[in-house]
């Protein structure tokens, strides 16, 4: 346990890039952590008091800094990632390199498509960020199928709308939708059991 590496991940408020670094689990369970971006305007850190984590992560989907309490399971086992209120997506990751990395560069994307669209303003980012972010990588894997995410309109170009308790799965010919429930244990075990999803939209 003692060498096993956490990574980090945010994007930075300021310059924009992403930020990427790993911190033993040993380290992390002795002192606290700081992620700084290399432009230097922005850091991540991670404050343990012996019993739980405050996270201060800069968000660079809405420009603030949100704060996160974790039990250190979530900080220093599998995959979490936190949630911006404001815009009510995914802003920091944490978990093994690759998922943090591929995460990240979707961030990414994203930031590009929320600077051009004004963010709403809303109290709560999810119901439950775990499970959304479960359900996320549950879709990930039946997308990565061979026709793993279909439209009944014989299409396989959709596109994900990510709500507050589901995702929308919306077909890009016909404009059919799947709602995918993510806010329970139930939600994400029900999904597990499909090894494919099938919009429900009209064969052409």
């Amino acid at each position: 346990m003692g060498d096993e590496m956490r990574t980090f991940g945010y994007l930075c408020p300021k310059c924009g890039k992403p930020v990427m670094a790993a911190r033993s689990v040993f380290a992390l369970e002795a002192s606290n952590a700081e992620i700084e971006c290399g432009c230097g305007e922005s850091a991540l850190r991670a404050d343990f008091d012996g019993e739980s984590y405050r996270l201060y992560v800069p968000c660079g989907l809405c420009g603030e800094t949100h704060t996160a309490l974790c039990p250190p399971e979530r900080v220093l086992r599998g995959a979490t990632a936190l949630g911006c209120a404001r815009t009510k997506q995914f802003c920091c990751f944490i978990g093994p390199e690759g998922t943090v990395e591929k995460n990240l560069r979707e961030l990414e994307v994203l930031a590009g498509k929320e600077q051009r669209q004004a963010a709403d303003g809303s109290p709560e980012a999810f119901l439950d960020s775990v499970i959304m972010y479960e359900v996320l990588l549950e879709l990930k894997e039946i997308a990565s199928r061979e026709r793993g995410i279909t439209c009944g309109c014989g299409s396989v170009q959709y596109g994900m709308e990510i709500r507050r308790s589901a995702v929308d799965l919306v077909c890009r010919r016909c404009g059919a939708k799947l709602r995918v429930p993510a806010a329970t244990d139930r939600d994400l075990d029900d999904l597990c059991c499909h090894m494919k999803l099938v919009i429900p939209g009209t064969p052409r």
